[in-house]
């Protein structure tokens, strides 16, 4: 994950996103490199618009919880039919009760 954030970076700061400043900044963390998954990673970035990927990414991001609420209120509403189900046979129950003692 490192490598991405390092790759993120980069591109953020209008530099080219290679496999020596990749390696430099993750170097500069501290965390010693690993050649292949740098040579990975930006061999699989030089086909990718990182801004359009972002952008994609974060309008997934902005419309998953709008989803989710609508989710729960679907789950929801059957819950509230059964509610009003029941209501309606304890009031016919209750009802036909009083109705047998005035027979």
């Amino acid at each position: 994950m490192e490598y991405v954030y390092a790759a993120l970076l980069l591109h953020r700061l209008g530099k080219e996103v290679s496999e020596d400043n990749v390696k430099k900044v993750v170097e500069a963390t501290g965390v010693k490199s690993d050649d292949t998954r740098i040579k990975a990673l930006v061999t699989a970035l030089g086909e990718v618009n990182i801004d359009e990927a972002l952008k994609t990414a974060v309008a997934a991001q902005v419309a998953a919880p709008a989803a989710a609420p609508a989710a729960g209120e679907a789950a929801k509403a059957p819950a509230k039919e059964e509610k009003k189900e029941e209501e309606a046979k304890a009031q016919e129950e209750a009802l036909s009760g009083l109705s047998s003692l005035f027979g």
